[in-house]
């Protein structure tokens, strides 16, 4: 037995400089080894003066690669090593090399590796009768096999494997090159292919053909989809995908591109079809943002179609109002800034026959500054803002067009009192001036201005219970006034308003600025929340507004019609990060629900699972004749290591049918990705019918940065 040595001679530094070019064997290496390397050995012993000699246990160490051997000879004379293992070479991007035995020239011009196998980023598996080095570069292989399926003596036959005659790696391209390739699955031969070229798991982006995908509709029948990656230098790539069925012939589009200060995205499709056989269908998404000098933001965003039904038809989206728009943004600590146009076009079925009625253009600027005073105290908020809508139509009332100008100015300040109360004021007033074409009924330019004011009493109050629980307990108060002064306009961008725990205590809560809300009022409420030691916790919430008789501004269904509204109650509950609670609701006095919506949430190791409920009650000013009520349940069940199954559905309750229903069916290895999903939309219309979705994907992964599952069949 020998002592184990570290040594660093001048002899074994040479050593070392062609062991460490061995290493480099699956890597580029640098021409000159500048950097220190270290030997440790049972035994190192000099052979006269032209042999080197470290046997047992060889351990060398250079630059974050690592060499492992039973023993390693370098012969001065012939300048070669011979290695004899088993070898191991591993490096810190995961490269792995292992072999018997290796004969090797220190310059890597020449070097043979026997009974080898390469493992690239701890994915894909190659075995080699023979492995020989050529140009700092390639990496030839002859008789080999290749698969990123483990492989051992619980699991001798791969799912997949590749075998070839021959296998070139180009580390500089990243690229496989196969010659007389067969493609064997569970050891049986499936196809074979007189040349290959695949992308090494290195390699994230390469031109070449992605995973195809088998896509069944009943509006299309069967399909294919075959994208094909073009990649267009480091910043920018193109992804062309046919889809081919029985009635449709489609091609689908993704292009991405990275700029220096933003980036932009572009997806689409074209098709003919038997749906409308006259006509081709498209549809065009896009978005990008850009930083500009001086903390600004540009974004855009585009999206067109071809006609209302196309994208239910195809499955490509389900949104049915589009939108396209290009903004300028600077958002700093105390400024604001805001300019954009934004075009809509309805999908709706109900609203096409009316589209040149609603506003199809928007032009919007906002410009908000904050000021802290100290003769006042506080923060002043003061903005100024500018926008406009147009319809298409030209008629009287149907067609009205408006422009607004307005400016506001808005004070907060807050105390500390006596045993904790915290004492909130608040002040403002906002001006506008509107012109207004097109209808009769109003005049073309009036204004309004709406001063307000109020004050919020709140009184935080904690404990510690015996148990470590924290209780916090918060009654809070709120009177206020504001007054609309001047004329009357139409209502545009506050029809719908939502009475919650966000607005309990505002002074305006309609969200735009078409309407104030008038007289004197006050609002009331109570939260509780409790944390507990074990992990969980909830907050439980109710309030009310009241407010003086006379002025009755808000729809039913909003929660705030009459002189008293709803009550408010909300509630958060978490339990120990697994499940959550978030829930809404507005009630009369009869206990009658007007509103009310509920999302639930469980999420463990092996099952996820997630419920949203919606009720609203009917109303006419909101434009909804009858209620809405509607379920939708998400879950997943990780059936085993590498089963996964999944579904989702959707229900219209008021009308007792299902709208929308999913399955999904994955197996995930290390070394293989299935997915097969169903799904059904049940919802009809003149545009839309009832279609059914299947669809099929088979993926291996180990190639171009696709990465399996890890598996554990080869454990134990």
């Amino acid at each position: 037995m020998g002592v184990r040595s570290r040594l660093r001679t001048g002899l074994l530094a040479a050593w070392l400089g062609s062991a460490v070019a061995a290493i480099a064997v699956i890597t580029p290496m640098r021409p000159a080894m500048a950097g220190q390397a270290s030997l440790i050995a049972d035994l190192v012993r000099v052979d006269g003066n032209t042999a080197l000699i470290a046997q047992g246990n060889v351990v060398v160490l250079y630059e974050g690669t690592r060499l492992t051997a039973s023993r390693v000879v370098y012969d001065k004379v012939t300048d070669n090593l011979s290695i004899e293992g088993p070898i191991t070479i591993s490096r810190a991007d995961g490269t792995v090399l292992i072999a018997d035995a290796a004969e090797l020239s220190s310059d890597l011009r020449n070097g043979i590796l026997k009974s080898a196998r390469l493992v690239l980023n701890e994915q894909l598996q190659i075995a080699a009768a023979q492995i020989n080095r050529v140009n700092d570069r390639y990496t030839q292989m002859t008789r080999v096999a290749a698969s990123s399926c483990q492989v051992c003596k619980a699991n001798p036959v791969p799912l997949w494997q590749i075998r070839a005659d021959r296998v070139v790696h180009d580390e500089k391209a990243r690229q496989l090159y196969f010659h007389g390739a067969q493609f064997l699955v569970a050891d049986v031969p499936i196809f074979y292919l007189p040349r290959l070229r695949l992308p090494d798991p290195t390699l994230k982006r390469a031109t070449g053909f992605l995973p195809p995908r088998i896509r069944t509709t009943s509006t299309l029948g069967v399909g294919l989809v075959a994208p094909f990656f073009l990649r267009l230098g480091d910043h920018a790539d193109l992804t062309l995908s046919p889809f081919l069925a029985a009635k449709t012939t489609t091609l689908e589009l993704r292009y991405r591109q990275a700029f220096r200060a933003g980036d932009i995205e572009f997806s689409g499709a074209f098709s003919r079809d038997s749906v409308l056989p006259d006509q081709t269908r498209y549809y065009v998404f896009g978005e990008g943002e850009f930083a500009l000098p001086r903390d600004y933001t540009l974004s855009f965003e585009l999206q067109e179609v071809s006609d209302p039904a196309y994208l239910l038809d195809y499955g490509y989206s389900d949104q049915d109002r589009l939108r396209n728009a290009i903004n300028v943004m600077r958002a700093r600590r105390d400024e604001f800034v805001f300019g954009g146009i934004t075009r809509y076009d309805t999908l709706r079925e109900s609203e096409l026959p009316i589209s040149d009625q609603l506003p199809f253009a928007q032009i919007d600027t906002f410009y908000e500054r904050r000021f802290f005073p100290t003769w006042l105290g506080g923060e002043v908020r003061g903005n100024l803002s500018w926008q406009a809508h147009f319809r298409e139509s030209n008629e009287d009332i149907l067609g009205r067009d408006m422009a607004r100008l307005g400016a506001g100015l808005g004070w907060t300040r807050s105390w500390i009192g006596p045993s904790g109360l915290v004492i909130e004021a608040e002040a403002g007033v906002d001006a506008n001036v509107y012109w207004i074409e097109q209808d009769s009924r109003f005049e073309s330019e009036q204004s309004f201005a709406a001063p307000s004011a109020g004050v919020t009493l709140r009184w935080p109050m904690s404990r510690v219970a015996a148990s470590g629980a924290v209780d916090i307990l918060e009654p809070v108060a709120h009177v206020a006034w504001s007054k609309q002064v001047g004329a009357d306009i139409p209502n545009e961008d506050s029809v719908f308003v939502e009475f919650d725990e966000a607005n309990l205590f505002d002074l305006n809560r309609f969200p735009g600025y078409d309407r104030r809300e008038d007289g004197a009022r006050a609002a009331v409420g109570m939260s509780w929340t409790r944390h507990s030691p074990s992990g969980w916790a909830f907050t439980l919430a109710a309030g009310r507004v009241f407010r003086e008789s006379g002025f009755d501004q808000f729809t039913d269904a909003s929660g705030l019609a009459g002189d008293r509204s709803d009550w408010l109650l909300g509630a958060h509950v978490n339990f120990g990060g697994r499940f959550a609670l978030q829930g809404r609701a507005l009630l009369d006095d009869d206990f009658g629900i007007t509103k009310s919506e509920t999302r639930a949430a469980y999420l463990a190791d092996d099952f996820e699972f997630s419920a949203a409920h919606i009720w609203v009650i009917e109303d006419s000013a909101e434009n909804r004749p009858d209620p809405t009520h509607e379920l939708r349940l998400d879950g997943a069940y990780q059936i085993s290591d590498f089963w996964r199954v999944s579904a989702d559905g959707s229900f219209d309750l008021e009308a007792q049918q299902a709208t929308r229903a999913g399955l999904g069916l994955r197996y995930q290895n290390e070394c293989i990705f299935v997915d097969l999903s169903l799904s059904r939309r049940f919802t009809s219309s003149i545009n839309v019918t009832p279609t059914t979705d299947f669809g099929f994907k088979v993926e291996l992964t180990g190639f171009g940065g696709a990465r399996g599952k890890t598996s554990n069949k080869c454990s134990g």
